[in-house]
């Protein structure tokens, strides 16, 4: 099958986002450009680790490179943008710096069969698992990042005991002995 690559370069707006309440929340990855919305699932994990690792990427980059990645604008609270159609669910991340461009490329690849299947940071390959590909400045990718990080602690609260999230009807707390705690 043929490979579907959904490229933003400077999108108006890259966001994580949910749907859902806590506890059932679904992950998006979204990118917008006027009209066109390209949106994808992913695992809470995933959104997590794509801001931890781009945060490391960018830290790298101002010391290397001497690039302000510090972003001044205002912050993006507001929900996914509709209408929200899942392209594909996100198997494989992966993020760099472009050099040439000054820009961070994140790529979110579908799942598939095998991580051979993925080809290389921007390679437009003709067979392979669909790709989105934003192309952001380093101070837009650092309110990504921050928007994210806030959306993945924005759930339930944790167990003071054993930190697992608390549903509000409580849960099966292993630190109380398998006794139901409540929050």
């Amino acid at each position: 099958m043929t490979r579907i690559v959904h490229t933003f370069d400077n999108p108006q707006r890259f966001i994580a986002g949910t749907v859902g309440v806590p506890g059932e929340r679904t992950f998006f990855l979204q990118a917008r450009t006027d009209q066109r919305i390209v949106s994808v699932s992913l695992e809470k994990q995933q959104v997590a680790l794509l801001a931890d690792r781009l945060t490391e990427l960018l830290d790298q980059v101002a010391r290397a490179e001497g690039i302000d990645i510090a972003y001044f604008g205002p912050a993006d609270l507001e929900p996914l943008d509709n209408p929200i159609q899942e392209e594909f669910r996100v198997g494989t991340l992966a993020l760099g710096w472009n050099t040439g461009s000054q820009q961070v490329v994140i790529e979110a690849h579908a799942t598939s069969e095998s991580f051979e299947d993925v080809p290389d940071l921007e390679e437009d390959a003709d067979y392979g698992p669909d790709v989105l590909r934003v192309r952001l400045s380093a101070a837009i990718a650092t309110a990504f990042c921050s928007r994210a990080q806030a959306v993945v602690s924005a759930g339930r609260p944790p167990c003071p005991l054993c930190t697992e999230p608390l549903d509000q009807q409580g849960h099966i707390c292993p630190r109380a002995n398998g006794y139901l705690r409540r929050g």
